[in-house]
């Protein structure tokens, strides 16, 4: 045997959010400092790691397929499994399982990786805990995100809002902040490693710093960030009312941090809203934007939105096409309404029937087509920032990358200018986006 063969083999999955990509990138990076090999979850591996997901039914049915995809494919191998769908549901996995396997909770990540190198056998190790007081987060560091040239940064998890339709805060626990210098040294270690773009992120982005002492906020971080390491910077989700006004000024007089925002609105009826257990009414939804386009009128904005929430009749519905259909608004994404048991959601008269869910959903995404065609044909003829991310393999090929407020560029450039922040004039649409042509800059 070679001594590459001899080595453990190791495969991971993940599903869902930025926070679990995080976490899986931080235990692809211990792995990289332990004497195995990575392989890809397809493949034969000693050891399967899934990283659930439990955010929609439907989610958590594509964690169960995963862990019986991962045993069809080496049933002697080691199985760990984490995540939120781990968290919640970790009697239902001991029920598709038949083996020992590890079944680790989001408190405890940090002893993933010890736990699946381990040569002692699980036997139904279970390392959970009560996620609802876990008053730390978990410790994990990354050193490398793959291929990518954007990372994410996580800075906070877990949620306190408890909104009805939402598992997350049972499965994340409370709101908990990853201390300010920490975060620098997680974006120094990223910054050397040559990542030029950043995406600040967390369960609940705009509560950061609320439960530290002292008590601080996202915008005194993100002004540390920017001057120690002004690499480019993305804020995601933040909810309505943790834009303020200091933020969007902030935004808007730093070059380094991207004219761009990702808003969850979820509906426009505030009859709705207030069943959701949301904070804020369409009107206010509506003032928020106007007031990010006053102060950032090349912004680009992102909306979450949810079609048929359990009392959402016609009318409902239409209030929140409306408004969607008059603001100046990006892109939407769009979901169907489904039930997670553990909500109070799921127990709500006036489930919507599935024919009209799908037919909501269609409209919106018709909507969100025509948002984003608008938002790219305004910004026709602009020069713009990009960052190069990716290309063909030949010598000159179309590159493609995000301009600073997120549209999407395809690009004549050769493969070396990958991870290059290159000026691009704006052209006319593409198929997926907008083509452009580099200026000021020659190629070899």
């Amino acid at each position: 045997m070679t001594e590459t063969s001899q080595k453990k083999r190791v495969a991971l999955t993940t599903l869902g959010c930025k926070v679990n990509q995080f976490e899986s990138a931080a235990f692809l990076s211990s792995f990289a400092e332990r004497d195995v090999e990575v392989v890809p979850f397809a493949q034969e591996a000693d050891v399967y790691i899934v990283n659930t997901c439990a955010v929609t039914a439907k989610a958590g049915a594509q964690s169960r397929q995963m862990i019986r995809r991962a045993l069809r494919k080496n049933p002697e191998a080691r199985l760990v499994v984490t995540g939120c769908y781990a968290q919640i549901a970790s009697q239902d996995i001991l029920e598709i399982v038949a083996q020992p396997l590890c079944i680790i909770g989001n408190g405890f990540k940090h002893q993933l990786v010890d736990a699946a190198l381990s040569d002692q056998h699980c036997d139904l190790e279970m390392l959970m805990g009560d996620i609802s007081r876990r008053d730390e987060i978990c410790p994990l560091e990354v050193t490398s995100f793959g291929d990518r040239t954007r990372a994410y940064l996580r800075v906070q998890d877990g949620c306190n809002s408890f909104c009805s339709y939402c598992i997350v805060p049972f499965t994340r626990g409370r709101s908990r902040s990853q201390l300010s210098d920490q975060v620098v040294r997680q974006a120094r270690i990223f910054a050397e490693e040559g990542y030029r773009e950043l995406v600040v992120t967390g369960i609940h982005t705009g509560v950061y710093g609320h439960d530290l002492e002292p008590q601080t906020n996202l915008v005194s971080l993100l002004r540390q960030l920017l001057q120690e390491w002004p690499l480019r910077y993305r804020v995601s989700s933040l909810d309505p009312g943790e834009i303020t006004d200091e933020l969007l000024q902030l935004m808007a007089a730093e070059e380094n941090l991207m004219p761009h925002l990702h808003i969850p609105l979820q509906s426009g009826d505030d009859r709705i809203l207030e069943k959701m257990h949301r904070r804020y009414r369409g009107e206010d939804f509506a003032d928020l934007i106007g007031r990010i386009k006053k102060i950032m009128p090349a912004a680009a904005i992102g909306v979450d939105v949810l079609a048929g929430f359990p009392g959402e009749d016609d009318q409902a519905f239409q209030n929140t096409y409306d408004l969607l259909a008059g603001l100046p608004v990006t892109y939407l994404h769009v979901f169907p309404y489904s039930k997670r048991p553990g909500t109070v959601a799921a127990g709500m008269s006036g489930q919507v029937l599935k024919k009209i869910k799908d037919g909501r959903v269609a409209a919106l995404r018709e909507l969100a087509d025509r948002k984003k065609k608008e938002f790219y044909e305004a910004h026709l003829g602009e020069v713009r920032e990009v960052l190069v991310e990716s290309g063909g393999r030949r010598k000159s090929a179309a590159m493609k990358g995000f301009t600073d407020n997120y549209i999407p560029v395809s690009f004549a450039a050769p493969i070396t200018a990958a991870n290059q922040l290159l000026k691009v004039r704006l052209e006319q649409l593409g198929e997926e986006g907008v083509v452009g042509t580099v200026v000021g800059q020659e190629f070899a």
